[in-house]
């Protein structure tokens, strides 16, 4: 994955962070568990897998445990970063490696709107979770290095309308947006994490 220098200059305190985690924990079998969460368009893929490349850890992605159709009731769609199938994550992936097991995977797609495929991921050590909802207090804290992206307003829409196209940005200001922004108030996220800043280039 080819990254400009300024992404690269952006990431590397994330980098140097889990290489800090690794030779604490080199000599021992501990999973070591890393979330990236933040605000749509500040580049939490990205950065997800450029970590993957450089560390050759296991990628997991939120956007992989949208719910189902049949989850989406209104109380669970009204439920402060409900709209995420927390419950089968963290069955499925959190609980699975910290017993330091193969996961049985299966990604659920938006666009066929259904769970795909199961297959296998082995274990590794190192583990990075990105995406919005990936530190949901449901989860209890089992990370070592929780990771916040941040960008502008601005920049944010920007980013989006580049990425998804305007109308489906006007969807995101709507209604994704304003469900993220009410997650990272209501459950304090955005304190004690790495903060990394985007910047208009």
């Amino acid at each position: 994955m080819e990254l400009k220098k300024t992404c690269r200059e952006r990431f590397q305190p994330a980098l140097d962070a889990i290489k800090l985690l690794l030779e604490k924990q080199k000599n021992t079998d501990t999973p070591i568990l890393v979330a990236i969460d933040g605000r749509c368009g500040s580049g939490k893929t990205t950065l997800g897998e450029y970590l993957h490349q450089v560390f050759d850890c296991n990628l997991f992605h939120m956007d992989d445990f949208f719910l189902r159709q049949e989850q989406r009731t209104p109380e669970r769609m009204k439920e402060i970063g409900g709209n995420v199938d927390y419950e089968r994550f963290f069955q499925t992936v959190l609980q699975t490696i910290q017993k330091k097991e193969d996961i049985v995977y299966q990604p659920f797609s938006c666009s066929e709107w259904k769970l795909m495929g199961a297959y296998q991921i082995p274990y590794k050590k190192l583990n990075v979770i990105e995406g919005s909802y990936s530190m949901h207090p449901y989860f209890k804290k089992p990370y070592d290095l929780r990771i916040f992206m941040n960008i502008s307003k601005e920049a944010q829409m920007k980013n989006i309308i580049k990425r998804n196209g305007v109308e489906k940005a006007k969807d995101f200001a709507e209604k994704w947006i304003p469900k993220e922004e009410a997650y990272f108030e209501e459950f304090h996220i955005q304190e004690g994490t790495l903060e990394i800043k985007w910047h208009l280039m």
